[in-house]
This record gives C-alpha cells, sequence and structure tokens, in this order.
C-alpha cells in the first residue's frame, strides 16, 4: 500500500466516519433494549456523539484540506446508515416510522440506483449532496434527536405531535428524490 494511498484510508476525517458506523450497532442496542428512563440516556449520547463527529469531519477535510474521494463515501454512507438505523430504531415505538422507512429505502434506491447508472452510461457522479440534500439531512437528524430524547426531555409529548414530526421528515425526504430527478436527468444528458 502506497504512503499516499495509507493516508487517505487513515485519515482523520475518515477514521471519524468509520467510527460513526461502529456506533450504530451499540446506540441501537442500548435504545432497542431501554426499559426505564435512565436507560435512554447512553443511546442518546451516542447519538449525540455521532451528530458532533459527522458535523467535526467535514470541517476537518475542508480546513486541512484531507478531501479524499474515499471521504466523499464514506461521510455520505455513514449518514445513511444512521438515518436508517433510527428510523429502524423508531419503528418499534411509533407507528407511523414504518411509512417513513419506506420512503427513505425508495428515496436512497433511487439515489444509489440512479448514481450507478449515471456511473456506468457516461462515467458521471454527483459532485458532493446538493444544498437540499443536505437541508434534509439536518432535518432529518434533528427530528431523530428529539425522539430519541423523548423519553428523557419530553415524556409527555402526545402522538399527533410526534406523527407532525414524523410527516415532516416524510415531507423533506420527498422533496429531496423530486428535487434530484432533474438534476439526474441533467447527468445523464451530459456527454
Amino acid at each position: 500500500m502506497t504512503s499516499d494511498r495509507c493516508k487517505e484510508i487513515f485519515s482523520i476525517p475518515n477514521i471519524l466516519g468509520y467510527f460513526r458506523i461502529l456506533l450504530i450497532p451499540f446506540f441501537m442496542y442500548t435504545y432497542l433494549n431501554a426499559k426505564t428512563v435512565s436507560d435512554y440516556y447512553a443511546p442518546a449520547v451516542l447519538v449525540g456523539v455521532s451528530s458532533i463527529t459527522d458535523m467535526f469531519d467535514g470541517l476537518i477535510a475542508r480546513k486541512f484540506n484531507m478531501v479524499t474521494e474515499l471521504g466523499k463515501l464514506i461521510d455520505p454512507f455513514a449518514d445513511k446508515l444512521t438515518q436508517g438505523a433510527l428510523i429502524i430504531c423508531f419503528i418499534v415505538k411509533y407507528q407511523y416510522m414504518r411509512y417513513l422507512l419506506a420512503l427513505y429505502l425508495l428515496k436512497e434506491g433511487f439515489m444509489l440506483v440512479a448514481g450507478l447508472f449515471m456511473l456506468h452510461h457516461n462515467g458521471k457522479k454527483l459532485n458532493g449532496a446538493k444544498w437540499f440534500g443536505k437541508v434534509s439531512t439536518a432535518l432529518v437528524y434533528v427530528v431523530m434527536f428529539i425522539l430519541f430524547l423523548n423519553p428523557i426531555f419530553f415524556p409527555h409529548m402526545n402522538e399527533n405531535s410526534i406523527n407532525a414530526l414524523i410527516l415532516l421528515c416524510g415531507f423533506a425526504m420527498a422533496a429531496t428524490l423530486a428535487l434530484y430527478v432533474p438534476v439526474f436527468i441533467g447527468l445523464y444528458r451530459e456527454e
């Protein structure tokens, strides 16, 4: 393995991305096995650490010129896995979360298939997430964190409020999917 390749694989931003992926089974396990209010502190802290790590890996990569092709794959991959894991955790508590999971799988499935098709068709790929994708990701993280903290800080949040938050996430995901369709069509038309 060359020195440059080793530096890319083990750059600080990429290590933070690997760390975020490794946190997923721990927060899922602790959340799904929580019985009392105090049991929810550990998974909440783990998700908080994951969110902070997500913020810092991008800042470090840009500030210290550590942006790599591998990092451009690891960061969104960690985001997708974390979001999917959070949604799966909430399916056991919130019945409408299953519809959000279906929409999430549709959106991410489209992004994967369209991205692979573009690479095969003309070698083009998205050059990073678009602003609407970033807004959607941030909104989903905020809502998921609120739901994660619900047993601790908002134990009396009513079902309508929770369903409204889930609907908001669904709207953001659907809008993001709709906005990415013309982006991929534009990539398809490029020679």
